[in-house]
């Protein structure tokens, strides 16, 4: 006789658990017009305005960009349009590419932005002079 109250007591409760998981619908593909949510964007759309501590470029740093332009073929002389210390929030340096793992932890650096004919390039320092050329 317990025994049957037990199983009595157990059964509706599975059968509400159960019940309880299932879904009506399933859920909507992305891009799926039913969907309300917003593709999953990795990069800020637009441009990206200055957001840290104004500062000088340091001349290491500053031959770093030279140097890695000139790897790009690019021809012309860079002008400095923003330089700031920046903390960054991961190994990224604010650029996460996407299916890119990096190290979470804060990493002091700068973030300088120059011009050359015309064309924006966003460079990333992080601890080192070796320059990250932001690409979006």
């Amino acid at each position: 006789m317990a025994r049957t109250r037990i199983w009595m007591a157990v059964i509706p409760a599975v059968a509400l658990l159960l019940t309880a998981c299932q879904t009506g619908t399933p859920p909507a593909e992305p891009g799926d017009a039913a969907s309300t949510r917003p593709p999953f964007q990795t990069t800020t759309p637009g441009a990206v305005a200055p957001s840290g501590t104004p500062t000088d470029v340091p001349e290491a740093r500053w031959a770093a960009i030279e140097a890695d332009l000139a790897a790009r073929d690019v021809a012309g002389t860079p002008v400095l349009v923003s330089a700031e210390a920046v903390t960054f929030t991961d190994g990224s340096l604010g650029c996460a590419k996407p299916g890119m793992s990096y190290t979470q932890a804060l990493v002091d650096g700068m973030r300088v932005v120059v011009d050359v004919d015309g064309t924006t390039y966003d460079y990333r320092f992080g601890g080192g002079d070796e320059p990250h050329l932001c690409e979006r």
